[in-house]
């Protein structure tokens, strides 16, 4: 069982919005609410700069606030960062019944794995792939396919949990089943029933409706 990270394990919203706004206040703009903010959490630096300060990627301003924003996040990485509800009670689970979970995210391993430590569920995990890890990043199959090598398990006998159209793209891609998590940072131009996953879950113990033997 793998899991996207922000808006699917670990609900990292708050921290990533009190950034933005740390980021806003710096260059004298005004705070967003935050339940602005949270539709956009999913999609990282690339997402809070959109939706704080219009720009993407080709803009000439975007690089120099993403790493900016970037060093304010790393700063205060789990203050408010929490698994969402049922998450540890679901790995819990999957631990009891011998099946092996990991995280497979696009967020950097420089802020990955210090969050997963500060959560305490580092060493639990059977593998953390991020963003940076694999040759290339989702909607790629490939950080899927390593994660799959780190825990030596078949892809098309893994699930993957996400809440982003990228993760469903790259679950399918693997050739894994596929379940939306429609708890965590959907906007309302998302449209999770028609990206083709296998199955929507409500809440994290969802899961385990999926999986044989439940």
């Amino acid at each position: 069982m793998l899991f996207d990270l922000d808006g699917t394990f670990a609900d990292t919203a708050p921290d990533m919005a009190a950034a933005l706004n740390r980021l806003l206040a710096r260059h004298g703009r005004a705070p967003l609410p935050f339940a602005r903010v949270r539709p956009y959490v999913s999609h990282g630096g690339r997402g809070m700069l959109r939706i704080g300060f219009g720009l993407g990627p080709e803009d000439p301003d975007y690089e120099p606030l993403r790493l900016e924003f970037m060093e304010i996040y790393a700063a205060a990485l789990v203050q408010d960062t929490v698994p969402f509800p049922g998450i540890v009670e679901l790995i819990d689970t999957l631990e009891r019944r011998g099946i092996s979970w990991g995280i497979v995210t696009n967020k950097p391993a420089w802020l990955t794995d210090p969050l997963m430590g500060l959560l305490g569920l580092r060493e639990r995990a059977g593998c953390v792939v991020s963003g940076d890890t694999a040759a290339r990043p989702k909607p790629s199959p490939d950080p899927l396919f390593h994660a799959c090598d780190l825990l030596r398990v078949d892809p098309r006998r893994c699930w993957y949990v996400g809440d982003a159209e990228r993760d469903i793209q790259a679950g399918l891609a693997a050739g894994m089943g596929t379940l939306v998590a429609l708890f965590g940072y959907l906007g309302a131009d998302d449209a999770p029933d028609r990206w083709g996953a296998h199955g929507l879950i409500e809440h994290p113990l969802d899961v385990l409706d999926w999986l044989p033997g439940k």
